[in-house]
């Protein structure tokens, strides 16, 4: 008889498993089904970065010289396909605020799933849509002179992927205390926006001033938007004195991050938010 248990036990264990794989895929499934809905959204969602690459990206092009063969908007892309995610990413986490006003949280939680499932799931669903949108923010690479490499394209989008799981899940952070959509809102704002300001995504990390410079260093969404300005710039051939002004090095106390470490801190502190929104939502009624 005691033979029997280690199996009975794999066996338990592989049906939970399937069980909470089943339940993260249905929340991912609902957010892919409300995202194709909603065509207006994904609109609005596009119309800020472009507008950020073509329109401020070439007004400052004319005053600021990257250098011969370096156009600042290339050097903006990599920070504007960021920002495409930013917004959107956030946006999806926050909308479990609208699920409690409408009593679909609460279903969610008395369901007989996991808390991870449910937060996995979510996360999942708003990182796979804030990267479909990027994605069409890919398609204008040439115009700004961004080559069409299979591989460095393949890069783009499993950094935005990682990036929008990690906004995503503050987003979710969020809503796990957040009662009313009237308080998410400013409050999403209210930590998105010096994220996006402070990872780089619009001036060089190269000399900055000290508090600056330590405050880049802090902001998780920078470990994101360097390494996608990093690759970029190895598939061009860029001058040397604009990569010495432009370059997207990051240096902890004069050492340069290698790009693996700087990708590694990004998935690490997505990882750390996830445990903290799954344990909030335990705590949630």
């Amino acid at each position: 008889m005691t033979s029997t248990l280690p199996v009975r036990y794999k066996e338990i264990t592989a049906s939970g498993l399937r069980h909470e794989a089943r339940a993260t895929t249905m929340v991912w499934r609902r957010e892919m089904i409300r995202f194709s809905h909603d065509r207006m959204r994904v609109f609005a969602m596009l119309v800020q970065p472009l507008l950020f690459l073509f329109v401020m990206g070439t007004g400052l092009a004319s005053v600021v010289r990257a250098g011969d063969g370096l156009d600042f908007r290339t050097f903006l892309f990599p920070g504007v396909l960021a920002m495409s995610v930013l917004f959107s990413a956030a946006f999806s986490g926050i909308s479990l605020v609208w699920d409690r006003e409408f009593g679909f949280l609460r279903e969610m939680l008395v369901a007989p799933v996991s808390k991870a499932a449910i937060v996995v799931g979510k996360c999942l669903g708003g990182a796979t849509t804030a990267t479909l949108q990027a994605v069409v923010l890919l398609a204008l690479a040439g115009v700004v002179g961004v080559p069409y490499h299979p591989v460095l394209l393949a890069e783009l989008v499993v950094l935005l992927f990682i990036g929008a799981f990690m906004l995503t899940s503050m987003g979710v952070l969020l809503s796990a205390r957040i009662t009313q959509i009237q308080a998410a809102m400013p409050a999403s704002q209210l930590i998105i926006m010096p994220m996006m300001f402070l990872s780089g995504a619009l001036f060089p990390m190269a000399n900055l001033p000290g508090w600056l410079a330590v405050l880049t260093k802090l902001n998780p969404l920078t470990y994101v938007v360097q390494p996608m300005r990093t690759v970029i710039f190895e598939h061009l051939d860029v001058p040397p004195a604009a990569l010495a002004a432009f370059g997207s090095d990051v240096t902890w106390g004069g050492w340069q991050v290698p790009i693996l470490l700087q990708v590694a801190v990004a998935v690490g502190v997505t990882g750390l938010i996830v445990a903290l929104a799954v344990a909030l939502f335990s705590r949630t009624d």
